[in-house]
C-alpha cells in the first residue's frame, strides 16, 4: 500500500482509502466483501451502487435477490460464499469506474483473494470479467467459460458470469445465468440437496 494516501487494509477490511478523489467525495462507506474468509466461491462484481453504499454491504438491491435466489437452488447460501467487488466505493451516478480507480482498488482485491482462496472467482459482468482475464470479454457468449490465470503470481480458476441485473433485463438469459451458478456450486463440490451450500472439499 503507499504510505502517502492514507490507505489501510486490515484482513480483508479497508479501514482508510483516499486514492480516488471522485470516488471519495461519492461514497458514504467503503464497501467491504461479505462472507466466510475462505469460502470456497468468490463472487466479484463491477462496484457498489446506490444501496449497497447505503446499507454497506455488496449485491442487497434487486440484482443481489436474483443471485441468492440462483444460489439457493444450487444448493448454496449467501452466508457461504464470499462477495466483494473490483471498486469499493460507490462511483458517481453508478457509472464505470475508470480503468484508473480499477488499479487504484487492484490490490486490494488481489490481497481478498489472496487470504480467501477461493477454488473459483466467478465474475459478475463485464467489468470484473475484463478486469481480472486481462482481456476484451463478450460475457453474453463466453458466460460459463473457466479460464486459468496467474493473478498476483497464483494460478486462479475464473468463471465468466452474467450480471444478475442481466436477467432483469433480459429473460433469455436466465438459463445462461442459472447454469454458470450452477457450474460454480460442482467446481466447489456442492450439489442442489446440500442443504448448506459449503463445499465438502475439505473433507478429502
Amino acid at each position: 500500500m503507499d504510505a502517502d494516501d492514507r490507505s489501510k487494509m486490515d484482513g480483508l477490511e479497508v479501514e482508510a482509502c483516499t486514492r480516488c478523489p471522485a470516488l471519495v467525495e461519492s461514497r458514504s462507506r467503503i464497501v467491504d466483501g461479505t462472507g466466510p474468509p475462505d469460502a470456497d466461491v468468490l463472487f466479484v462484481g463491477e462496484g457498489p451502487g446506490k444501496r449497497e453504499d447505503a446499507e454497506g454491504e455488496p449485491f442487497v438491491g434487486r440484482s443481489g435477490g436474483v443471485l441468492d435466489e440462483q444460489l439457493r437452488t444450487v444448493g448454496l447460501e449467501r452466508e457461504s460464499v464470499r462477495i466483494t467487488n473490483c471498486v469499493r466505493c460507490r462511483p458517481p451516478e453508478n457509472r464505470d469506474p475508470t480503468g484508473e480507480e480499477l488499479e487504484h482498488c487492484r490490490d486490494y482485491l488481489e490481497a481478498e483473494i489472496d487470504q480467501v482462496d477461493p477454488d473459483v472467482i466467478v465474475t459478475l459482468g463485464k467489468v470484473p470479467s475484463e478486469h481480472l482475464l486481462g482481456r476484451s470479454v463478450a460475457v453474453t457468449s463466453e458466460a460459463g467459460s473457466v479460464e486459468t490465470v496467474r493473478i498476483d503470481g497464483t494460478p486462479r480458476r475464473v468463471l465468466v458470469c452474467l450480471h444478475p441485473a442481466a436477467t432483469l433485463y433480459d429473460r433469455s438469459q436466465e438459463s445462461t445465468f442459472a447454469e454458470t451458478i450452477a457450474e460454480a456450486a460442482a467446481i466447489a463440490g456442492v450439489s442442489p440437496d446440500d442443504a448448506g451450500g459449503q463445499s465438502r472439499l475439505g473433507e478429502y
